[in-house]
């Protein structure tokens, strides 16, 4: 952390952010940049997602208590979330060793979830992409990180704004 900080000093970073890591983990860096008087973390990338909610036991409230924004990495689950069947014909589909050990093995319970992506987007017009980020700045996330292969994509995100989700009784 002190050398985070000597970064912000020196003013070759003009913020810190964190990725990925254990609310413990990141409340004691928290603590450690505070109780110095060095300069804390003010975004968290973690894994956030329709998907995967596990950042919200803990990192995600560690975060909200701190003041830190959250700017979740897969908001769109590796592109589970932006179509109604699982996989896809993108090489990445096909190749991304990475995504298919995030997402494939809870594939039969996360379709459930997909498929009532896809009913809102239907029901309402809208891409299903546009559900999920919606969801993601519902739950308060700042700044989603998107994985854009095309210059429509972005133009999806931005029609995110204006869909706008009410919770369920």
């Amino acid at each position: 952390m002190e050398a985070l900080n000597d970064l912000v000093v020196s003013g070759k970073v003009r913020a810190i952010g964190a990725s990925a890591m254990y609310g413990y983990q990141f409340y004691n860096m928290q603590l450690a940049a505070r109780d110095n008087g060095w300069a804390q973390f003010v975004a968290m990338e973690n894994h956030y997602n329709l998907l995967y909610r596990e950042d919200e036991h803990e990192l995600i409230p560690i975060c909200r208590q701190m003041n830190v924004s959250l700017m979740p990495y897969s908001p769109l689950a590796a592109g589970h979330l932006t179509r109604p069947e699982w996989n896809s014909d993108s090489i990445r589909s096909k190749t991304d060793r990475a995504a298919m050990g995030k997402y494939d093995r809870t594939q039969e319970q996360d379709m459930e979830i997909v498929r009532r992506v896809h009913q809102l987007a239907e029901r309402y017009g809208v891409k299903m992409q546009q559900i999920a980020l919606a969801w993601e700045w519902a739950k308060g996330v700042t700044a989603p990180i998107i994985g854009a292969t095309k210059a429509s994509h972005f133009d999806d995100a931005a029609g995110a704004f204006s869909v706008k989700l009410t919770a369920v009784g």
